[in-house]
């Protein structure tokens, strides 16, 4: 009887023994799945059974737009339209810069803000312009243009660094040669008279928006409500855009840009230094 039992119990030990063999892996895999934190398991195949997540929707390969977002010629605010190719788009704007209101709100060109510079308006930039949005970065890579391209609108921009990003980001967009672009710019620049009150201004000024509006109106007898906005930041004016017609012969109205016009009440124009 005390054979048997024994026999039993040596039984029951090795049952004990196989059924624990049987249960470690998943205890195993159960303590190794709890270290699996954020991604550090993507590499782990899902369990059988499951659904693999369904892939991002991928860009659409002839507009380059996210099937999410507007089509092309749909209001995009002032984001870019689909794809940019030089020379599509339909009109232009040229931005004037207030320097001493740039330099009261953002100091970061050492050439424009430095004391003594004594710059009033300069040109920001001419930019090519769908109804709806805008092109940029038009063209192929390693496009630069040559100095004398840029030295062509010497006195233009506050200084070269900016007129050659210019080109890149917008003149690209043109269609047009570097010099041909730059040609426009000083053509669009020219084209804008700048009323007394912005060519000496020495002292410390107060305008409402829309005044400076019909300021640059009254100056310029072909400019009209609509066809140009007064951009500020934390109450100060930093530039005037003037919209043009794709050969610059017209001013045009430009309603997405003016919806970006400053209004409210009076905006503080510093002085020129």
């Amino acid at each position: 009887m005390f054979a048997a039992g024994r026999g039993l119990s040596l039984a029951c030990a090795g049952a004990v023994f196989i059924l624990g063999l049987l249960v470690l892996p998943d205890r195993a895999r159960s303590a190794g799945d709890d270290d699996c934190i954020l991604d550090h398991c993507a590499d782990r195949q899902e369990p059988s059974g499951s659904h693999p997540k369904p892939a991002a929707p991928k860009p659409d390969p002839i507009n380059d737009i996210e099937p999410s977002q507007p089509a092309a010629g749909q209001d995009r605010g002032a984001q870019p339209r689909g794809a940019s190719r030089p020379g599509d788009f339909d009109f232009y704007v040229l931005s004037l810069s207030w320097s001493p209101g740039f330099c009261a709100t953002d100091s970061k060109s050492r050439s424009q803000c430095a004391a003594g510079a004594n710059l009033g308006f300069v040109v920001h930039g001419l930019w090519p312009q769908y109804d709806h949005g805008f092109p940029s970065d038009c063209g192929p890579a390693g496009r630069y243009p040559s100095r004398a391209a840029v030295q062509s609108v010497d006195g233009l921009y506050p200084d070269e660094g900016l007129a050659r990003y210019e080109w890149r980001k917008h003149g690209t967009c043109s269609g047009k040669s570097p010099t041909d672009y730059f040609a426009d710019v000083r053509r669009a620049h020219d084209a804008i008279v700048i009323p007394k009150p912005f060519q000496e201004a020495k002292e410390q000024q107060s305008w409402v928006p829309i005044d400076i509006e019909r300021a640059f109106i009254a100056a310029n007898p072909r400019l009209r409500p609509g066809m140009l906005a007064v951009a500020c930041r934390a109450g100060v004016l930093e530039e005037v855009r003037f919209c043009f017609s794709k050969d610059l012969r017209e001013f045009q109205a430009c309603p997405e840009v003016v919806r970006a016009d400053c209004r409210g009440s009076n905006i503080s124009v510093p002085p020129v230094r």
